[in-house]
């Protein structure tokens, strides 16, 4: 039986093709470790846990790569509300995920990157695209430039009128000093006076959210290769600039054979969500429930409902 995949680029169900001899290379969105894990979360990773056992299962050798967005505006924001240091706030809440994932049997990563630790690959990523008239410096800041990308929006096949109100509802700053149009999102941003810096060719500061997925996709899974994964949530902003980045640096097109995505858990009618406050913690479930009944209530459902 032929495995198929939803693919977000081509729409619908496509055959599961893998790339070349090699490893078949998966990528998942992994976590902001700022706060406790919820069962949105644990439902998006065990729904790729089944798939990365799936593809064992069918003789495939799988490179698994989660990362940890452990420096973005909700670390350092967190960090600033409790006054701890945010890779001391990071290696805590890490440490909780991972037991909580564990207890309810999940396959770790091959690979488990940090973005603090590749920050010269979002550099030389963000270099490319300002050499590729991609991207422009601006105050300390460098963006990217939709206007530039034609492709961009193919992905999540959004209409622009419906692009900046949900790029602004998750994370992006219209109004940002020197950018040229609003939905531009940031590559390099200047760092607060109490935030982490690195140097770069445009002043010291840090990397934006988007830029980080895509440097570590390529630094472990090279310029193309199988399968991205992630909540549906992420499909825009976040994946629809991870591709225009990694094309527009030099990647092949298409950078990713699949785009899947795991659906929102919903309580009460509502998606799952912190700013909802509407959470059900993994840690709470644990102490009623085994770990292997909550895996099978989430399996249950079908990964992309």
């Amino acid at each position: 039986m032929t495995l198929r995949l939803h693919d977000a680029r081509r729409g619908g169900l496509q055959p599961f093709v893998p790339i070349g001899d090699g490893p078949v290379g998966l990528y998942v969105c992994g976590v902001t470790p700022y706060d406790t894990g919820h069962l949105g979360h644990a439902f998006t990773y065990v729904s790729f846990d089944v798939l990365h056992r799936y593809l064992e299962y069918l003789g495939h050798d799988v490179v698994y790569v989660q990362n940890l967005t452990d420096v973005d505006d909700d670390m350092l924001g967190k960090a600033r509300q409790t006054g701890e240091d945010y890779l001391a706030l990071g290696n805590r809440w890490v440490a909780a995920f991972l037991t909580e994932m564990a207890a309810l049997n999940w396959l770790p990563p091959d690979h488990f990157p940090r973005a603090t630790e590749h920050v010269p690959q979002m550099v030389a990523m963000i270099e490319r695209l300002v050499a590729n008239g991609l991207a422009y410096p601006a105050e300390g800041n460098v963006y990217f430039s939709v206007a530039a990308d034609p492709r961009y929006g193919e992905l999540s096949k959004l209409p622009r009128e419906e692009m900046l109100p949900l790029a602004n509802e998750r994370g992006n700053v219209p109004d940002m000093p020197g950018k040229r149009d609003s939905l531009d999102f940031v590559l390099w941003q200047r760092s607060l006076p109490d935030e982490p810096t690195w140097q770069s060719p445009w002043g010291p500061g840090r990397p934006g959210w988007h830029i980080e997925c895509s440097a570590m996709a390529v630094a472990y899974l090279g310029t193309r290769f199988e399968i991205h994964g992630g909540g549906g949530d992420l499909l825009f902003p976040h994946h629809e600039s991870e591709l225009a980045q990694a094309e527009g640096a030099g990647c092949e097109r298409p950078w990713v054979a699949h785009w899947t995505h795991a659906g929102m858990l919903r309580y009460g009618g509502d998606k799952m969500s912190k700013s909802l406050g509407n959470l059900v913690l993994v840690r709470d479930l644990l102490r009623t429930y085994p770990g292997d009944a909550i895996r099978q209530y989430l399996v249950s459902r079908h990964y992309r409902s």
